[in-house]
């Protein structure tokens, strides 16, 4: 791993630093960057302009706090005969040299007129100039307006700015570019980047929460995480679990968001850090009216759900009744509505007020040296219990009905990002349907991410088991996959690892038409996705794809087939379609008719239509399959038949067409591959040769492989030595290279 501690790499903000220096190669006066802390202002326009230190033609000036009464303290290093500080400090106020015109004051070694002085620097970085004195202000102003010199100028948001500086942007002489905090997803490629892999999703989205897109605050809980050994690497995955480190460092960078809050809204803050979350109710319980006579109006997408504690995520419940009331705890709404307005609690829809900020708990609390208080009792609890087993039902018939596009975030994933609800025997199922979920649409990577999850919670969940194996498998991580699948039931019977739910609270299916007089209708679920049965299916078609991942496809087809079978599961959408994904449509295509027929919804049309679609190579139809599925969300399943679709079109031009399109959905699917995409990816290799180099690729030795194959360990390498000169690679390193659809 990279040191946290070194110069992490500039990420994130390219289309801010293209924009940048365009507007430097065009010759333009320049461009205002503002931003909150940790925005990345100054890295920015340092990138934009890297050769300021050494280049005679660029300078650079900062704004400093504690000097702003000096005259041209910022420019002193720039003026040919900078002022000496014991002669300006006798001088107070701004300098009234700006000007041809005004008298110099004596005393005072100066160039006449500054302006001049600088008439040789063509770009001028003026980093923090909210913090510029009036003179330096002023000077920065005279020279946008001479328009000789390039100005860079960076602007912290929410601090008072000199009216010179201000004047910039507002008489239009400099365009203004606003940087807005980190997203999750740009938040993921600068972890990625700056740890040197993969970091899995929830940890980026546990460190996004935490520092809230501050680029200060994430690198210093980075490095502190890293150095309590908490930061592990698994399987090419960086992951974090636990509570957030406030390090000395840390607690500076949050007490600084709420410097300004004193007397009652301090106050008010560290009951809520204290005490959990305040209710606004009158004496006879009703809600509190806002000023306008309303009641207070609840924040929408912000702060946390119901059920956790907006600072570390401790747990609040849910319920009506939970919370203190704010009035008696003495908390004037008033005080309240100007936290609000300042971003530092939020309201949510049971009018219950918490921190906004996830780390003004602990700080607060380290702060006014006070424990938590409180917690979640058995009634608060139960809300939130009912609140998870229904996400749990809706994610199932999401994952059979193929409505995988638009899943909001609830209790489940709140609870799993801030590391809660270990006291819930249906978290494990939740995370287990939420891998499934991630699985099937595409998102490789989140999934095993899940998995991981709801094994840290049942370490036998065997649902939890057979998406981590499934997933892992996509990837070529064999050693973890077969490790899931040979992981036995828990000694003792855990209750985490029991059947849920119980039969008579299963979710209920897809609607299915009545069937022809022929055949009575059956189910598309004969059991509910969480008792043993669904999961033991679910553990067959994880061992299709590690067979297939392994490049034993005529076991993973056998597999497939007994996932397919006759048992009471015999219908179920996924495993018939597997058999098609293996490329051999004609020994499913009958049954997968049938079931479109008498399922009502797009997902087992388009999957019937798949299997007659390869069956028949009919490739704009295969075209038009992977359309549909990737509408539906199903990413690499559309890859898959796109893929498909590429083998078999006659017309080089569509064919091109299909396998470019295949390359970029295979490309969205963190790093997973299958069958259809090593068949595209390798077409001169033989069906054997394809065998050998996906096993080599997967990391197995020449012995390794000759044993699983039962082939003798010359005719692997050589094998291997055919297949280096068709593919033009030179060794085992390059092979997993060669999976890349494109």
């Amino acid at each position: 791993m990279r040191n946290p501690r070194s110069p992490w790499p500039f990420t994130a903000r390219t289309e801010e630093l293209d924009l940048v220096r365009r507007h430097l190669a065009a010759g333009r006066r320049g461009v205002v960057v503002t931003g909150a802390a940790g925005s990345g202002r100054s890295r920015l326009v340092a990138e934009a302009v890297p050769e300021a230190v050494t280049e005679p033609l660029h300078a650079r000036i900062t704004g400093t706090p504690g000097i702003q009464h000096i005259p041209l303290a910022a420019f002193a290093p720039l003026l040919s005969r900078p002022p000496r500080l014991a002669e300006l400090s006798t001088s107070p106020g701004p300098a009234p040299y700006l000007t041809k015109s005004s008298p110099r004051p004596t005393g005072l070694l100066c160039p006449p007129d500054p302006v001049e002085a600088l008439d040789g620097v063509r770009v001028l970085v003026v980093d923090d100039a909210h913090l510029l004195d009036d003179s330096s202000a002023a000077l920065v102003l005279r020279l946008a307006l001479r328009g000789r010199t390039r100005l860079l100028v960076t602007v912290r948001e929410g601090e008072p700015v000199p009216e010179d500086v201000s004047r910039l942007w507002e008489e239009n002489l400099l365009p203004r570019m606003a940087l807005a905090p980190l997203t999750e997803s740009e938040c993921g490629e600068l972890l990625s980047r700056a740890v040197g892999g993969y970091v899995d999703t929830l940890t980026v989205r546990r460190l996004h929460r935490a520092s809230r897109g501050d680029l200060r605050l994430l690198r210093e809980l980075v490095v502190a995480v890293h150095a309590g050994g908490d930061l592990s690497h698994v399987s090419g995955t960086w992951t974090w679990r636990g509570t957030p480190p406030v390090t000395a460092r840390v607690r500076e960078l949050v007490e600084d968001t709420i410097r300004d809050v004193g007397g009652e809204e301090r106050r008010a803050l560290e009951l809520i850090a204290s005490g959990g979350p305040l209710k606004l109710t009158t004496p006879g319980g009703s809600p509190k009216p806002n000023a306008s006579g309303g009641p207070l109006d609840a924040d929408t997408g912000t702060g946390t759900d119901a059920g956790t504690d907006a600072d570390t995520g401790t747990d609040t419940g849910t319920g009506t009744g939970t919370g203190t009331d704010a009035a008696g705890a003495g908390v004037a709404f008033a005080v309240l509505e100007r936290l609000r307005a300042k971003g530092l609690v939020t309201v949510d829809d049971r009018l219950s007020i918490r921190l906004a900020h996830p780390l003004h708990g602990p700080v607060l609390r380290a702060a006014a040296k006070r424990p938590r208080t409180g917690g979640p009792s058995g009634a608060r609890r139960r809300p939130r219990a009912t609140a998870l087993e229904a996400e749990c039902e809706e994610l199932a018939v999401r994952a059979y009905a193929g409505r995988l596009s638009g899943i909001p975030r609830g209790i489940g994933e709140r609870m799993a990002e801030e590391d809660t609800g270990w006291d819930e025997p249906a978290m494990p199922e939740f995370c287990a349907r939420r891998a499934r979920v991630a699985r099937l649409r595409g998102e490789t990577r989140e999934a095993i991410a899940w998995s991981r999850e709801g094994l840290r919670r049942a370490p036998h969940h065997r649902g939890c088991l057979a998406e981590l194996a499934h997933a892992s498998a996509y990837i070529g991580d064999l050693t973890t996959a077969w490790q899931a699948l040979s992981r036995g039931p828990a000694p003792g019977g855990d209750v985490r690892t029991r059947v849920w739910p119980a039969p008579q609270d299963r979710p209920p299916a897809p609607p299915i038409r009545p069937a022809p007089p022929a055949r009575p209708a059956r189910p598309l679920l004969a059991v509910a996705p969480g008792d043993t049965s669904s999961w033991a299916l679910a553990t067959e078609r994880a061992r299709t794809w590690t067979l297939a991942a392994e490049g034993d496809l005529d076991g993973a087809l056998r597999s497939a087939l007994r996932a397919a079978g006759d048992g009471p599961l015999e219908d179920d959408l996924f495993a018939l379609h597997d058999v098609v994904r293996l490329g051999t449509p004609e020994l499913v295509v009958g049954r997968l008719g049938e079931l479109a027929d008498r399922t009502e919804g797009d997902l087992a049309a388009l999957l019937a239509w798949h299997a007659r679609a390869l069956a028949g190579r009919d490739g704009e139809a295969l075209d038009k399959v992977a359309r549909g599925l990737a509408d539906l969300g199903l990413v690499l399943h559309a890859a898959e038949a796109f893929a498909h679709a590429a083998l078999v079109h006659d017309d080089r031009r569509a064919s091109q067409s299909s396998r470019n399109r295949a390359s970029t959905l295979a490309g969205a699917c963190q790093g997973a591959r299958s069958s259809a995409l090593v068949n595209l990816a390798l077409p001169k290799l033989t069906a054997r040769q394809r065998q050998i180099v996906s096993l080599a690729a997967a990391g197995l030795t020449n012995r390794q492989i000759a044993e699983q194959l039962t082939v003798s360990i010359r005719t692997v390498a050589n094998h291997l030595c055919d297949a280096y000169a068709r593919l033009g690679s030179s060794d085992r390193a390059g092979l997993g290279r060669l999976f890349t659809v494109g």
